[in-house]
C-alpha cells in the first residue's frame, strides 16, 4: 500500500478534513458514557441534586452545621447565603418556590463562583450527613449504632426520648464535635473517598429540600432532561461527523479508484510489445478491475477506522481509568485476547491470501480463453475438457475462498464470546463494588461502555490487521504496473522530420531479440525503400517478417543498428509524430464495438463521410456496405459493429482494417498479411485499386502468397531473421532458391492424367 502513497496525496486535504471529524465524532462518542453516568448517579440516585451546596436551608439547619464547621468555614458559609422571612422584598416569589418559607425563615444561596464552592465543599458535605444522620437518630434512636457509626463515647440509643441531640450537642466541647467530624472522615475514606461523600451529601440535601416543600419530582425531571438533551445533541453531532466522514471517505476512495483506473490505462496504452509480454491480457484486466475495487474498499474502511480507532481506543481508556482505575485489568484481559486471536487469524490467512489473487487470474485466464476459442473448442469436442479445466481453477480458487471464509467465520463468534465474557467480568467486579459503596452504578454502566469502546477499537483494528494483507497483495500488484519502466518512449530533446517530407525507409545493420530471449530474431537487416516504392516481404513461417515490420511503428525497438524515416533515426522523433505517418493494418483484424463509421474514424476523427465510403470502395468492401444498408434509411457507416467484430466475416473484417487505414491517407502504410482471408480475385482487385488509390506514398505489403507480392517493386526475402534475396519477382525466381521454391509451391499449374 506504500507505494500507492503518491496516488493519494491529491486528496490530502479531504483526509485532514476527515481527521478533523474523526475527532469530534471520537470526543463526542466519548462524552456519552459520561452523561449517562451523570443521569444514573445524580439524576436518579440523587434525585436531580447535583452540587454539595443546597441552593437553600431551613434556619434550623444551618444553625445545626455551623457545630460541625471551623470558625473559617462557618465564616464562609454565612457569606453565601441571604436570610429570607416574610418582611423581605422577594419572599411572594421564594415562597413559591419554598413552602417553608411561609412557616420560619429561610436562608437562600446567593450567587457564588465554582472556585469558592471548591474549596469549602468537603467539610460543607461531612457537616450535612453528621446533621442528617443525627436528625434521623432521633427520630430513630434505636438505629443510632447503624446511622451514626464509628462515634465513640456515646450510646444515643439510651438517651430519654425527645431529647435535643442538636442542644446537647452544642454544649460539648469544639474538640469533641470535631471527633465526631473525623470519624465520618474515615468511614468514607474506607467508602471510596470523595465520591461517596459527596453522594450521602446529595441525599442529606435531598431530604432538606423535601423539608422545604420543594417539587422534587420537577427538580428531577429537570436534571435528566438537560443533561438527556445535552447527550441527544452530543450524539447528533456524532452522528452528522459520521455521515460526512462517511461521504468523504467514499468520495477519497471511489477517486483513488478512478485516478488508479485512468493511471493504470493510460500506463498500459504505453506499453510497447516488451510491456505487454510480460504481464498477460487476463492478469491486466484483473488488476484494473478486481484489484482496484478491493484497494477502494479497505481505502474506505481505513479513513474511518485507522485514525478514529486509536482515538476511541486511548480515549475510552484514559475515561475507564478516571471511573475505575482498579478495574482496568479486566479490559486488559480482553484486549489481550483479542490480539491474540486476531495474531492467530493473521498467520493462518497471509499465506492464502497472496494465492486468492493468482487463482483469480487463472479463472479469468480460462474463461477468456474458452469465450474467443469457442468455435476451436467445438469443432474439436473439447467442451468437456475445457469444462474440467475451468472447474479445477474454479474449484481451487473455491477451496481458498471457502478457508479464508471458514477462518473469518470462526473468528466473528470467537470475539463476540470475548466481549460477552468481558461484559460478564466487569458486571461482576462492578457489582461487588457497588455493594461496598467504593463504586456508583452510573460509574460502572460507563465504565462498561467505555471497555466496549476499547475492545470495538481494537477489534476494528484487528479487522483492518486481515484486511491489510490481500489489499497490499493488491496494490503492490497495481503498482508493478504503474511503476513498469516503458522501454519505448519519447526522446528529451526530439527531432523533427524534414519538410517536405520523403517516406523513404532506411534499415542499418539492424538485429533485433526479444526480453529475455537469448538469441536474435533478426540479425543484419540492411536495406533502403525509396519514397513512394511498392515493397513486399515474403519468407517461410517464423522467419521475422512481422518482427521487422513492428520495428518500423516501434512497438518494439531495434536491438542493435538503426531505422531511418525520411533520413531521420525513429528514436529520435516523438512517437505520435512517427505513427501520424504511417497507416498499419495488423496481421489480426481487430475491430471495436460501435459502428462501421466508428472504426474507420480511429485514422481520422474528422474525416468526413466520403472520405470513408471511398476507402470502404477501394477496400473492395461494397458487399459489406450493401448487406447492412437496412429499411430504417439510415447509412450503412450507421451498421452496428459487435465486440471484436463477431457480427463479420474473417475477409469483412479484413477489409474493414484495410479501410481504416485508408482513412487516414498517411505517407506510409504497412500490411501485415492482411490479405490472407480474401478470395483471389477480391485481392487482386483491392491492389489494383489501391495502387491508385495510394498515390506516392511507400507501401509495404508482408505476404504468405506470392500472388500479393509479384507485382511489387521490389521483394524482400527473409529466412531465419537474414535476408537472403530481394529484386523483383523476375530477379528473385532466377537467383534465389528459397523464393522460388515458395512461388512453384503456389504457382505451378498441376494437369490433370488424361
Amino acid at each position: 500500500m506504500r507505494r500507492l502513497f503518491p496516488y493519494i496525496q491529491p486528496f490530502t486535504p479531504l483526509i485532514l478534513a476527515i481527521m478533523v471529524l474523526l475527532f469530534i465524532q471520537a470526543n463526542a462518542d466519548l462524552s456519552l458514557p459520561d452523561y449517562m453516568s451523570r443521569i444514573v448517579n445524580v439524576g436518579i440516585q440523587q434525585g436531580g441534586v447535583e452540587e454539595v451546596l443546597p441552593q437553600a436551608m431551613r434556619q434550623t439547619t444551618l444553625d445545626r452545621l455551623r457545630l460541625f464547621l471551623t470558625q473559617e468555614e462557618q465564616s464562609w458559609m454565612m457569606a453565601q447565603y441571604a436570610l429570607v422571612n416574610a418582611s423581605s422584598p422577594d419572599y411572594e416569589p421564594l415562597v413559591e418556590r419554598y413552602p417553608a418559607l411561609a412557616q420560619e425563615p429561610v436562608y437562600v444561596l446567593r450567587p457564588t463562583d465554582g472556585v469558592s464552592i471548591g474549596q469549602h465543599q468537603i467539610p460543607l458535605a461531612r457537616a450535612l450527613i453528621i446533621v442528617s444522620g443525627i436528625e434521623r437518630v432521633q427520630a430513630h434512636p434505636e438505629q443510632a449504632g447503624a446511622l451514626m457509626p464509628g462515634i465513640s463515647g456515646f450510646d444515643l440509643s439510651k438517651l430519654p426520648p425527645g431529647t435535643d441531640l442538636f442542644s446537647l450537642l452544642a454544649r460539648m466541647p469544639a474538640g469533641q464535635r470535631a471527633h465526631m467530624v473525623e470519624a465520618v472522615e474515615r468511614r468514607f475514606e474506607a467508602l471510596g473517598g470523595e465520591k461517596a461523600l459527596f453522594q450521602a451529601a446529595a441525599r442529606a440535601i435531598r431530604a432538606e429540600y423535601e423539608a422545604l416543600g420543594m417539587d422534587m419530582l420537577k427538580i428531577q425531571n429537570a436534571y435528566i432532561l438537560r443533561v438527556g438533551g445535552l447527550m441527544l445533541l452530543v450524539a447528533l453531532v456524532a452522528v452528522i461527523a459520521s455521515l460526512t466522514v462517511g461521504l468523504l471517505a467514499a468520495r477519497i476512495a471511489a477517486g483513488l479508484a478512478r485516478d488508479l483506473r485512468h493511471r493504470f490505462f493510460e500506463k498500459v496504452m504505453a506499453f510497447s510489445g516488451a510491456e505487454l509480454d510480460r504481464f498477460s491480457t487476463a492478469s491486466l484486466i484483473t488488476r484494473s478491475t478486481n484489484d482496484i475495487t478491493q484497494i477502494q474498499m479497505v481505502m474506505m474502511f481505513i479513513l474511518r477506522m485507522v485514525f478514529f480507532a486509536p482515538l476511541m481506543g486511548i480515549g475510552a481508556m484514559l475515561r475507564a481509568a478516571a471511573k475505575s482505575p482498579s478495574m482496568l485489568w479486566s479490559i486488559a484481559l480482553g484486549v489481550l485476547a483479542l490480539v491474540g486471536l486476531t495474531m492467530g487469524t493473521f498467520v493462518i490467512t497471509l499465506p492464502r491470501f497472496k494465492l486468492i489473487q493468482s487463482l483469480v487470474d487463472r479463472l479469468n485466464q480460462v474463461a477468456r480463453e474458452n469465450l474467443t476459442g469457442m468455435m476451436v473448442v467445438r469443432a474439436f469436442n473439447r467442451q468437456e475438457r475445457e469444462k474440467q479445466r475451468f472447474d479445477q481453477a474454479n474449484q481451487e480458487l473455491t477451496r481458498t475462498f471457502l478457508f479464508v471464509s471458514r477462518v473469518a467465520v470462526v473468528m466473528m463468534p470467537a470475539t463476540m464470546l470475548l466481549m460477552n465474557g468481558l461484559n460478564v467480568l466487569i458486571i461482576w467486579i462492578g457489582a461487588h463494588q457497588v455493594a461496598q459503596a467504593t463504586m456508583r452504578v452510573g460509574d460502572m454502566m460507563a465504565f462498561l461502555q467505555y471497555a466496549m469502546q476499547v475492545f470495538f477499537s481494537f477489534m476494528m483494528l484487528s479487522m483492518l490487521a486481515t484486511m491489510l494483507p490481500r489489499v497490499n497483495v493488491a496494490a503492490n500488484r497495481i503498482a508493478d504496473v504503474l511503476e513498469t519502466r516503458v522501454s519505448i518512449s519519447d526522446p528529451e530533446e526530439p527531432a523533427a522530420f524534414p519538410e517536405p517530407f520523403h517516406p523513404t525507409i532506411e534499415f542499418r545493420h539492424v538485429s533485433f531479440r526479444y526480453p529475455g530471449a537469448e538469441e536474435n530474431v533478426l540479425s543484419d537487416i540492411t536495406f533502403t525503400i525509396r519514397a513512394g516504392e511498392t515493397v513486399g516481404i515474403i519468407g517461410t513461417t517464423g522467419s521475422g517478417k512481422s518482427t521487422l515490420i513492428n520495428l518500423i511503428p516501434r512497438f518494439y525497438d531495434v536491438t542493435e543498428g538503426e531505422i531511418r524515416i525520411g533520413g531521420v533515426d525513429i528514436r529520435r522523433v516523438r512517437l505520435k509524430d512517427l505513427r501520424d505517418r504511417i497507416g498499419y493494418v495488423p496481421q489480426q483484424s481487430n475491430l471495436f464495438s460501435g459502428t462501421i463509421a466508428s472504426n474507420l474514424r480511429f485514422a481520422d476523427e474528422d474525416a468526413p463521410e466520403e472520405r470513408l465510403l471511398k476507402a470502404l470502395e477501394v477496400a473492395q468492401a461494397h458487399d459489406i456496405m450493401l448487406s447492412r444498408t437496412g429499411d430504417d434509411g439510415r447509412s450503412p457507416l450507421e451498421a452496428e459493429v459487435a465486440q471484436h467484430g463477431a457480427n463479420f466475416s474473417g475477409g469483412q473484417k479484413q477489409r474493414l482494417t484495410v479501410a481504416r487505414a485508408l482513412v487516414k491517407r498517411p505517407a506510409l502504410y504497412i500490411f501485415d498479411d492482411c490479405f490472407s482471408s480474401l478470395d483471389y480475385r477480391t485481392d487482386v482487385r483491392l491492389r489494383q485499386a489501391l495502387r491508385d488509390y495510394v498515390g506516392g506514398s511507400t507501401v509495404i505489403i508482408v505476404s504468405q502468397r506470392v500472388a500479393t507480392i509479384k507485382y511489387a517493386d521490389r521483394i524482400l526475402v527473409l529466412d531465419e531473421g537474414h535476408i537472403v534475396g530481394q529484386g523483383t519477382h523476375e530477379e528473385l525466381m532466377a537467383t534465389c532458391e528459397i523464393y522460388r521454391e515458395i512461388a512453384l509451391s503456389q504457382l505451378k499449374v498441376v494437369t490433370a492424367p488424361t
